[in-house]
This record gives structure tokens, C-alpha cells and sequence, in this order.
């Protein structure tokens, strides 16, 4: 079965103070990309999943450094406009022990803010595609970036793909007019999969209730069309060492995975992203229970890679589903 993947998002240049120290210390920062989406992106073509991804860039060579970057992990290169104007930036400071880690973002008036509808080949791009995937963040940026959100999912529907929305609220970013509640119900009426927290559905959706379960039943009551709601469930005793589980509620049946305490933290930044790559893999090649299983795995081995996408394999997960070579020396 053909498994191409379409993801939608801003890719930003990420500058990270090195060796832990504060921002207003350093005179140096180490350089990746990242971004919500496309770190969904670059993580499905490393499990074996063929993937595109619509963003923008700008007309210079930051742009073609971003296009390097996602061609070299993997993504085809047809889903990508270039546009005069800059590239988002956002700065990490690396926190440690009970110092959390903070981001300062600089991603306002981008390339991809001005990205619209007509830009995009949208016969190209969906081709042969079985499964679009976004997230809040998108539509949270500018009201073109919310418009192409809703135009991929109409396309998406029309030719009969799946589509699943993480839709991780964001308020600092709703900035340009509108609220979540003004944009996002539109959206989850084209989606299949939702992936998010009872503050998610709340701020997004505005449901109400402090069980997740009882929220997810009340969203299905409104959207009936929902095949499935996941989420995972975070504890961190510190910067350093967090627990990680997640949930997945399909069918009117709750399934939980292992819990894992991740206990020397290399980098969190897109453990999300890692786990939603995860799930879409589970849906297209796992029963329920496996893949909550595989997501979190998925998820949990990002936490042991600097940057912001997860480089593991598909086999490299699925051993520490197993729980093979689990801290061991590969030789």
C-alpha cells in the first residue's frame, strides 16, 4: 500500500545557547531546523514513509539551507514556494535540573505568513497521497497560513485521505485578529484524527470537562466523524527527568501504553512531533495498542537527540518497544 504522508507548516533556523548557559550570557549559538510539521515530516521518511511538505522559504540562501535540510532527511522538495521575505528564528535556552528550558520567538512577517492558497500546486503536491497532517500552530500565524491549513484539508478530503490535526494550543502566537475558537472548529470538521489535551479542546474547541475521556466523547458528539483522539501525559521532575506515556481513545476503548522515565534528558524539543509521527505510522501499519506503543517509543528516543527532529529508525523504535538493546553497545 502506497503510505505518503502530506504535512503543512513553517520550518524556523533554531539557535540553541550551548552548555547550558542563559541567553543574555552567550556570544555563540549552535545552529538546526525544526518546525512543528516538518519534524513530523522528516521523522515519518526516516520510519520508510514517503513524505511532502508544503512551507515557504525565502529567496536567499537561508531558504536553500532549509531546502537542503528537508531534502536531506528524506522530504520531497515539490510541496515547497519560495518568496521574498525572512525566515523564522526562535532561540533555545537549554535549562538543567529544576531550571526549565524557555524559547524566545522571532517568526513574525515570514515567508510563510505570506504563503497563500494559490501557491501552492495542490494537484502536485496530493498526488498519490494517503494522509494530511497539521497543527495549531499554523493557523495561529496569519490569517493566510490559516486559510492554506483549511485549503489542504478540502483537498485532502476530496480525494479521500485521512487527516489528523495536533492542535497544540498556542496563545502567545494568535496575534493577527483571531481566536481559536474563531478557526480551529472549522478545521477539525475536515479531520479525522485529533490529537490534543483537555486545555487543547477547551481553548480550541471549547469543551469543557476535567476527564479527557468525557472531553474526547463530547467532541465526537459535535464532530461525529472522529476516528480517534491521542495524547501523551508528561511528568517532569525536572528539565533533566520527565516520565512520558500517552493515551489513545479510538473505538470508545482507552488504550495506555508504558510509561518511561527518561532520566538524563538530551534535548525535549519535538518529543511531541516525534510521538504524532508515531501515531500516523501506527494508523497506517499497527493495531490500537501497538501504536500508542510504538508513538511513545518513538517519542522517548527523541528525548536522546540534540535538535528537533527524531533521526531513530523504524527499527530502532520497535526495539525499544521490545525493549531490546536498551542502553547496550551496538557493535
Amino acid at each position: 500500500m502506497n503510505q505518503k504522508v502530506i504535512t503543512l507548516g513553517e520550518v524556523l533556523m533554531r539557535l540553541t545557547v550551548p552548555h547550558h548557559k542563559r541567553l543574555f550570557q552567550t556570544v555563540n549559538f549552535d545552529v538546526t531546523f525544526g518546525g512543528s510539521e516538518a519534524n513530523v515530516g522528516v521523522s515519518l521518511a526516516h520510519f520508510g514513509l514517503e513524505n511532502t511538505h508544503i512551507t515557504a522559504v525565502p529567496t536567499n540562501d537561508l531558504g536553500e539551507r532549509v531546502s537542503r535540510f528537508l531534502k536531506l532527511n528524506g522530504v520531497n522538495e515539490e510541496g515547497i514556494t519560495r518568496k521574498d521575505g525572512r525566515l523564522g528564528i526562535y532561540f533555545l535556552e537549554a535549562g538543567a535540573m529544576q531550571r526549565p528550558s524557555r524559547i524566545v520567538y522571532d517568526r513574525f512577517n515570514t515567508a510563510f505568513t505570506d504563503l497563500t492558497v494559490d501557491d501552492v500546486d495542490w494537484d502536485t503536491v496530493f498526488k498519490d497521497a494517503t494522509w494530511f497532517h497539521y497543527s495549531g500552530i499554523t493557523p495561529a500565524i496569519s490569517q493566510n497560513s490559516a486559510d492554506v491549513t483549511l485549503r489542504a484539508l478540502q483537498e485532502a478530503r476530496k480525494r479521500g485521505m485521512t487527516t489528523s490535526g495536533d492542535i497544540n494550543y498556542r496563545r502567545n502566537l494568535w496575534q493577527y485578529g483571531k481566536q481559536p475558537l474563531d478557526v480551529m472548529p472549522g478545521l477539525v470538521e475536515h479531520t479525522d484524527i485529533v490529537i490534543g489535551g483537555r486545555v487543547d479542546l477547551e481553548n480550541c474547541l471549547g469543551i469543557v470537562d476535567e476527564d479527557w475521556t468525557t472531553n474526547c466523547d463530547k467532541v465526537k458528539e459535535k464532530y461525529p466523524h472522529i476516528k480517534a483522539f491521542s495524547k501523551t501525559i508528561r511528568n517532569a521532575m525536572s528539565a533533566s527527568r520527565n516520565e512520558l506515556s500517552g493515551l489513545l481513545y479510538q473505538d470508545g476503548i482507552l488504550y495506555t501504553s508504558k510509561k518511561y522515565d527518561m532520566k538524563n534528558i538530551i534535548d525535549r524539543i519535538g518529543g511531541g512531533d516525534a510521538f504524532m509521527a508515531g501515531l500516523i505510522y501506527g494508523f497506517l501499519n499497527l493495531e490500537p495498542q501497538a501504536n500508542i506503543e510504538y508513538a511513545v517509543a518513538a517519542s522517548v528516543l527523541k528525548h536522546s537527540t540534540i535538535g528537533d527532529v527524531n533521526l531513530s529508525s523504524r527499527e530502532e523504535v520497535e526495539a525499544l518497544v521490545q525493549g531490546d538493546n536498551v542502553g547496550r553497545l551496538l557493535r
